[in-house]
């Protein structure tokens, strides 16, 4: 590793979060040690690296802990500087618009997509899936220009911090379509996010990081099945 960097990364295995540290890590070719947390018996060294939220992922730097995962990306970006492709633009107002964008990924698009999943009633469940379909529209338009419309990256040429933002989600995301039936990314609406989740998906280092998608799915009906379960015994209460 460059400079003799120690670098141990808090996570657990299934946070679309903590793939973000894990598709920046192997964007620039940097090995580290990967500690998988129980979250429901947090280790004491989470819970001091991060004490405000006490969530993964946490990445240590020689000893000096960084939370949260956009937060991280960036972190990486400017701490490895000059070590593998970067992914922020050099130009400050491009810089700002991937920002941007990578921002709303988590505010629009994943807020309404979770909401839909945990909604109590199918019309609130279908106005968050709604909410989730305006959100992806809008990155469908995002992408057009940020990859000047040739069907490359939010990065242009290369993968950039929306596409990390975006693209740690891509194993969920199949996981819902797989689920659901219902396509997040349909080829006949988003054909330029639907080709983007293709191209992404055969990066080195997507492959390297990303979720198996069946166990993801495996992970969301048990945590679905345990959640009824819970709410079922808290009505005969």
């Amino acid at each position: 590793m460059a400079g003799g960097d120690e670098l141990k990364l808090l996570g657990s295995w299934a946070s679309p979060f903590v793939t973000r540290a894990k598709l920046a890590l192997a964007l620039k070719g940097l090995s580290y040690e990967d500690v998988e947390e129980d979250l429901q018996n947090k280790s004491e060294l989470l819970l001091s690296s991060n004490p405000v939220h006490k969530k993964v992922p946490v990445l240590i730097h020689n000893g000096v802990p960084v939370c949260e995962s956009m937060l991280i990306v960036q972190y990486i970006d400017e701490a490895f500087a000059g070590t593998g492709p970067s992914v922020l633009p050099a130009d400050p107002y491009e810089r700002a618009i991937a920002r941007f964008w990578a921002a709303y990924v988590d505010d629009k698009l994943v807020a309404s997509w979770v909401k839909s999943s945990k909604s109590n009633t199918e019309e609130d469940k279908a106005e968050a899936m709604k909410q989730t379909f305006v959100a992806v529209e809008a990155l469908e338009g995002a992408l057009r220009e940020c990859s000047k419309g040739e069907g490359g990256f939010f990065g242009g040429d290369s993968v950039g911090l929306v596409d990390i933002s975006l693209g740690s989600l891509l194993s969920w995301l199949r996981a819902t379509e797989q689920m659901s039936g219902t396509k997040i990314f349909d080829p006949a609406k988003t054909p330029l996010l639907a080709a983007w989740m293709e191209r992404f998906g055969e990066l080195e280092a997507a492959k390297a990081v990303l979720q198996d998608v069946d166990r993801v799915v495996e992970y969301a009906m048990k945590k679905a099945h345990a959640a009824a379960a819970a709410a079922a015994a808290d009505n005969q209460n």
